[in-house]
């Protein structure tokens, strides 16, 4: 019996359920806050732990890709289904630029503290983890809602002269 075709399905069925997590990852990031960044949806599928997220923030981890539970080839592939997605999507690719949690200030000001994403240190890989993708429409109904909410609550806190009545 032939079991290398079987393998190859399995593979692919595998593949197409990561495409499926990641499209969703990031379409969900998209609708709650405007933009994706690669590093969230990582979470949001499972490959990187929130709390070694955070520990990576807090440099307290070297770089990114040493705290995930998969190995290069899958986060590569990962990465090339968020641009993938975010072409279809037309989605602006907007690049943030990571520095240190928890830093103290020195001098009045704190020092900036770039992170890395990857063992190479390859610009390429870093602009790649780096760039979050922004669904303009989407942040544009986002800062309306905000808006909207804001002049709601301001209305609640003005008392209406016109529905007091005189004593």
């Amino acid at each position: 019996m032939n079991t290398a075709g079987v393998i190859h399905v399995e593979d692919k069925v595998k593949e197409s359920e990561l495409i499926g997590k990641v499209y969703s990852a990031v379409y969900h990031q998209c609708q709650q806050r405007g933009y994706a960044a690669p590093a969230d949806a990582l979470v949001d599928i499972g490959v990187l732990p929130k709390q070694k997220y955070e520990d990576w923030r807090f440099g307290k981890v070297r770089y990114l890709e040493a705290v995930c539970t998969c190995n290069l080839k899958k986060l590569s592939f990962i990465m090339k289904q968020i641009r993938s997605y975010a072409k279809k999507s037309s989605l602006k690719p907007s690049f943030c630029y990571y520095k240190r949690w928890g830093v103290k200030k020195r001098h009045g000001h704190k020092p900036v503290i770039p992170l890395r994403f990857s063992k190479s240190g390859n610009p390429e890989i870093e602009k790649a983890y780096a760039t979050h993708y922004v669904d303009l429409g989407r942040t544009e109904q986002l800062k309306k809602e905000k808006m909207g909410k804001a002049a709601a609550a301001n209305q609640a806190e003005i008392p209406d002269e016109t529905l007091s009545t005189p004593n």
